[in-house]
C-alpha cells in the first residue's frame, strides 16, 4: 500500500508539472505505463479518480485492467494518438475554435473545443446564429461523425447579465441548442452525445480577463468535449485501435 500511495504521488507530481505541454501520447504513456506496471485494474481507477474523477476512474481501471493483454503503456499511448487526431482534426477544420488538450481534468483522453465567443449566441438568445450553425457543420463532418468512437459532453455558460435563474436556463438552452443541430442537421448520433448540461453563471465558469474583470461575450458560450469511449478503451486494451 505504500508503494502506490508512492507512486501515485510520482504520478500526480508529473501530471501538475507538466501541465499541458505533453500531448495525449507522452500523457498516454506516462499513466498507462504507471497503472499497467505496478496493479493493474485497481491502481489504474486509482490513478485515473486522482485525475479526472469518475470518468478518469473509468479510463484508468480500463488501461490497468488490460495489462496482461497489451499492456499499460501501449494501451495509453494508443489512446493518446487517436486523441491527438481527432485534436488535429478540430483545429484543421475551425479556424474560429480553440482546440485544447485537457490534461488537468480527464487526464490523455479529452480534447476541449470553445468556438471563438462561444458558439456565437446573441445576447439573451440560444438560437444558434448562422456563422456557428456553419462551424458546427464543420465539426461535425470532419471530427465527430469521423471519430465515432470518442464519446462527447456538451456543456453550456451563461455570462452574469440577468437573474441566477434565467441564466441557468438559457445555458441549458444552449447546450441543447448544439445537440439538437448536431443531431438534426448534422448526421451526428445521439447515443454518441452521452451529457447535455447547463452550468448557468456559476462564478467558477465565468471567462475573465487579465485583470480579473469578467469578459460577457466569453462566457456566454459552450464547449464542447471529445473523451474516449469504452470501445475506445477495448480497443486499445486490445492493441488494435487506429
Amino acid at each position: 500500500m505504500k508503494g502506490i500511495k508512492v507512486l501515485l504521488g510520482v504520478v500526480a507530481s508529473a501530471l501538475l508539472l507538466s501541465g499541458c505541454n505533453l500531448n495525449n501520447t507522452s500523457k498516454g504513456g506516462m499513466i498507462g505505463a504507471a497503472a499497467g506496471g505496478a496493479a493493474g485494474t485497481g491502481l489504474g481507477a486509482a490513478i485515473g479518480a486522482l485525475i479526472g474523477g469518475s470518468h478518469g476512474a473509468k479510463v484508468g481501471a480500463a488501461i490497468g485492467a488490460g495489462v496482461g493483454v497489451a499492456g499499460g503503456t501501449t494501451a495509453g499511448v494508443l489512446i493518446g494518438k487517436k486523441m491527438d487526431k481527432a485534436k488535429a482534426a478540430a483545429e484543421a477544420a475551425l479556424q474560429d475554435a480553440t482546440v485544447e488538450t485537457t490534461t488537468d481534468t480527464n487526464g490523455l483522453d479529452a480534447v476541449k473545443v470553445t468556438f471563438d465567443n462561444g458558439i456565437l449566441f446573441a445576447v439573451g438568445k440560444s438560437n444558434l446564429q448562422s456563422s456557428a450553425q456553419a462551424s458546427l457543420k464543420k465539426f461535425a463532418a470532419n471530427v465527430l461523425n469521423v471519430y465515432t468512437d470518442c464519446d462527447v459532453a456538451i456543456y453550456g455558460y451563461a455570462s452574469s447579465d440577468g437573474s441566477e435563474e434565467t441564466n441557468l436556463t438559457l445555458s441549458q438552452n444552449r447546450a441543447f441548442a448544439v445537440k439538437g443541430y448536431l443531431t438534426g442537421s448534422c448526421g451526428v448520433k445521439e447515443s454518441q452525445i452521452k451529457s447535455t448540461v447547463g452550468y448557468g453563471e456559476n462564478p467558477e465558469y465565468l471567462v475573465r480577463d487579465a485583470n480579473g474583470n469578467e469578459d460577457r461575450a466569453a462566457s456566454r458560450r459552450v464547449e464542447v468535449y471529445l473523451y474516449a469511449s469504452e470501445a475506445m478503451i477495448k480497443a486499445a486494451n486490445e492493441g488494435t485501435l487506429q
